[in-house]
């Protein structure tokens, strides 16, 4: 049997996390774009979450957390904005691609 993917929930956690963070830190534009991700991740279409989870499952913890830390910090700082966190997952997987 097949691994399930990852549920919308467990991916939106992870910008609730760094929403939090950049709360904390004061980065009211880099949390604002957070949130707006956020909210967006009901509409991730499901073979994206497939794509994805297959993608961390090969890769590892420490591979897939190496490539999400820089891409959320990037928006926390203002330097990237995403319109939909279906942006923000296909530029992960690209340079997943890329790095391996």
């Amino acid at each position: 049997m097949a691994k399930p993917a990852v549920s919308r929930d467990a991916f939106r956690s992870l910008f609730a996390f760094y929403a939090a963070k950049a709360h904390h830190d004061k980065k009211h534009d880099g949390e604002h774009g957070l949130l707006k991700l956020f909210g967006s991740t009901e509409d991730i279409p499901d073979s994206l979450l497939e794509q994805w989870s297959d993608c961390a499952e090969l890769l590892g913890p420490e591979t897939i957390g190496g490539a999400i830390a820089p891409r959320t910090r990037q928006i926390t700082d203002g330097n990237a904005r995403y319109d939909h966190a279906s942006d923000f997952l296909h530029v992960l997987l690209r340079d997943l691609e890329r790095k391996h």
